[in-house]
């Protein structure tokens, strides 16, 4: 018997059908079965079904005499299936790999639940992808109800779960569960709601999964609910059927306030969408849900200001559609009045600051398109408190919620405010990682320090025009106008003087001072600071943490490609080892996240690091950086830890952004280009050897060449004391690296390096947020 039944209705999907099928044959978990329905498709669908039947015996086909319908066509499959768990499977979606074992191992984890609910991303027709926004719900309810020994909980203790978009294929039911409860689709349009309510309300026992298993195509023409037929007035009969079903079972009698309420919110939903009904039907339509409203309204139910208009006539109710447009298109308006109006006031107040004489006094500092005080700007904003002092600070945030966030004592400005405005104008001194925005007039007398995100290895800016792909969506010329405003580029080799003069073609001076960020690196010993940062991330003390910090692709559209499973590398890694995982920044948000890294987290089977602000507390924390191109192994290389690099895509990377030179001949450590490589290398312990020891030498001795941490002292002296540019020493060995069962600790900085900032030193942050951002940033 195997785990999982896999019941795919299928009709009229040949183009989609084989990626499907194969998206569930080339899964890792291998117990399950696929029971495919033709549904007397007219297209090759049947022939294909029948091709894969015959390679694979998972595959077992039912060819249907005539069309049933998607409904009746799972009932058609549901007798056959043999697993424990029903997973109706639309055959023009795929799964993410890995989906169907994340899946089992919930299941296992939660003890067998009625039903378990997972997260789905839209994948459009023109590349783009977006996960479910109500994926929090997901994480929320992962843990069950309060008190709930396996993590589950009923509809009634967690009604929320109500809220997600209510459809069959994201969820698998229990088969005993559903063949007791005699659950089956009816035909007509919107099959999936009388089956996924009386499933939803009836379950005892229901699990969630915050991981993305499932990839919802959205087709260029829409699916068959876009279309404009009189078949959705099947809707009618479907609720009918839901309150049937309730109202023949008292316990859930609870439910029929809110069933009545959703069934108004979803017919009007409908009559909204202007390409759904025949316009003739629509006043029909409007009274066919308004007696169905009365019919079923319960004792002590209260309309909400959408369910109202139910209560009135259809052309009551368009005149309140015509308002509310009316309503909306003045507010518009009028919000781009209120925008007009404040960019006026914006350019006089910044015309009467910039009649007022630069302060000598005031230094104005912005990160990571101002998201606080973080990378090479704070290095350098703590450094002026001690060694400039009489140097006020200002820092630029984007809104309250960051300010929040700002530590304390630190001064702000939020962006575009008046007071913004006014210290922009006046700063004798401007620090930033991207670039300032283009209405931001550079004053005579003032000084603008760009400090860069880290070596550049991707091609950038300027370098950029053979890149098309790489680009894509950014204005590289207007980038280089808003670079024009630079006085001083910060570089911490001579690589990057030569990259960042030729990427950035304007009038500035390389300043040879190290990356102040990264003072807090050089030459780390033990401390307490990383052994701070391991025990807020839950990992184990003496564990050998292995970091996997991947950048982003140019080649794939969001830019995620995962290169292997990472539960399986911390598998692999054995006891004694904790594999951290930090995403780029440009993905966290995407369904990157969802794609099972943050269930692994919370099953404690990896740390998910992406979150942590500064990034060198992560490297800090860590044993040894697992990357492939990201600038994180230029900063990681002032540890003198090892890394290495698995590279198993270099020429399509290359090919898609462009490197400045070939990262793999001149390595920072072992490089590997499969996943065996990969294992064998901590397998063996080799990937701590004298091999690895030496390659990291030659590499910091090329990269972290002005690197000695005293950058951000030497940017304070140079810049605003106007002390000469002190050289910098060679960057030198720190302690040899530990044996792979060594337990972790290098941390905090020596003590020749500059003063750590107060409440955290300075440094490190999350990478690229923004158009510019994605391809300014280094890493």
């Amino acid at each position: 018997m195997p785990r999982i039944s896999i019941v795919l209705p299928v009709f009229k999907v040949q183009g989609f059908l084989r990626e499907c099928l194969d998206s569930v044959l080339t899964q890792s978990f291998r117990d399950f079965e696929i029971v495919a329905v033709d549904d007397c498709s007219p297209d090759g669908c049947g022939a294909i079904l029948d091709e894969y039947a015959a390679a694979d015996s998972r595959v077992r086909v039912l060819h249907l005499p005539e069309n049933a319908g998607l409904g009746r066509a799972r009932n058609a499959g549901m007798p056959l299936a043999t697993g424990d768990y029903l997973f109706f499977l639309d055959s023009d979606d795929t799964l993410t790999p890995g989906a169907l074992g994340a899946i089992a191992d919930r299941l296992a984890e939660c003890a067998d639940p009625d039903v378990l609910v997972f997260d789905y991303a839209r994948t459009y027709w023109w590349g783009g992808t977006r996960r479910n926004v109500l994926a929090h719900v997901l994480a929320d309810a992962a843990d069950g109800f309060p008190g709930s020994p396996d993590g589950t909980f009923t509809a009634s203790q967690r009604p929320e779960i109500l809220d997600l978009l209510m459809v069959v294929w994201n969820k698998v039911y229990r088969r005993d569960f559903v063949e007791r409860e005699g659950f089956t689709f009816p035909p007509g349009y919107y099959e999936d709601t009388p089956w996924t309510f009386p499933v939803m309300l009836s379950a005892e026992r229901v699990a969630t999964m915050d991981r993305v298993c499932l990839d919802y195509r959205q087709r260029r023409q829409g699916n068959i609910l876009s279309t404009t037929s009189r078949k959705h007035f099947d809707i009618h009969d479907q609720y009918a059927r839901v309150f049937a079903f309730v109202e023949a079972r008292p316990r859930l009698h609870e439910w029929r306030p809110y069933l009545h309420r959703k069934m108004g919110e979803h017919c009007l939903d409908i009559l909204a969408k202007p390409d759904r009904l025949p316009p003739g039907d629509k006043a029909e339509f409007f009274a066919v849900t308004a007696a169905m409203f009365r019919e079923h309204r319960p004792a002590g139910a209260e309309d909400t200001p959408e369910t109202r208009v139910l209560n009135g006539s259809y052309a009551a109710y368009r005149l309140k559609r015509q308002a509310g447009r009316a309503a909306r298109e003045l507010e518009r308006r009028a919000r781009r009045a209120r925008r007009a109006a404040a960019a006026r006031t914006a350019r006089r107040r910044s015309a009467r600051h910039a009649r007022r004489p630069v302060d000598p006094n005031l230094a104005v500092y912005s990160a990571f398109s101002h998201r606080g005080v973080l990378g090479d700007p704070a290095a350098v904003y703590y450094a002026a408190r001690e060694f400039a002092p009489h140097v006020r600070g200002v820092w630029v945030v984007r809104d309250e919620e960051q300010a929040a966030l700002l530590p304390p004592g630190v001064e702000h400005v939020l962006l575009d405010s008046p007071r913004y405005h006014e210290v922009t104008a006046r700063a004798a001194y401007l620090v930033n990682n991207v670039n300032w925005p283009g209405a931001l007039v550079k004053r005579p007398g003032s000084v603008h320090v760009h400090t860069h995100q880290g070596t550049p290895l991707k091609y950038m800016a300027a370098d950029l025009r053979d890149k098309p792909g790489a680009r894509l969506g950014t204005d590289v010329p207007g980038m280089l106008r808003r670079a024009d405003r630079w006085d001083y580029s910060l570089v911490a080799n001579r690589h990057s003087e030569l990259v960042w003069e030729r990427a950035y073609p304007c009038h500035f001076t390389s300043l040879r001072t190290g990356s102040p960020r990264n003072d807090v690196l050089v030459g780390a010993a033990p401390g307490e600071r990383a052994a701070a940062v391991r025990e807020r991330l839950g990992i184990p003390s003496g564990d050998t943490v292995v970091l996997y910090a991947p950048t982003r692709r140019e080649y794939r559209r969001g830019g995620h490609v995962e290169r292997f499973d990472p539960a399986r590398l911390a598998a692999d890694l054995g006891p004694g080892h904790t594999l951290v995982v930090r995403l780029h920044p440009s993905l966290v948000d995407g369904p990157a996240r969802g794609l099972g890294l943050s269930e692994l987290h919370r099953r404690g089977v990896l740390v998910d690091a992406t979150d942590e602000p500064r990034v060198e507390d992560v490297l800090l924390a860590s044993d040894v950086l697992v990357t492939d191109y990201s600038a994180l192994m230029f900063d990681y290389a002032n540890l003198d830890r090892p890394v290495v690099l698995h590279a198993d895509d270099r020429d399509a990377y290359a090919a898609s952004r462009g490197t400045y030179f070939d990262v793999t001949a001149e390595p920072p450590g072992h490089v590997t280009s499969s996943y065996e490589e990969l294992a064998d290398l901590f397998a063996s312990g080799a990937w701590c050897d004298d091999a690895s020891a030496a390659l990291r030498s030659a590499f910091r001795a090329r990269f972290c060449e002005f690197e000695d941490g005293r950058a951000a002292e030497r940017v304070v002296r140079t810049v605003m004391l106007g002390e000469p540019l002190p050289e910098p020493a060679p960057p030198r060995a720190t302690a040899k690296v530990p044996a792979p069962s060594a337990p972790a600790g290098r941390e905090d900085r020596a003590p020749s390096a500059a003063p750590a900032a107060p409440g955290g030193a300075p440094g490190g942050a999350p990478r690229g947020a923004g158009a510019e951002h994605d391809l300014y940033a280094s890493s």
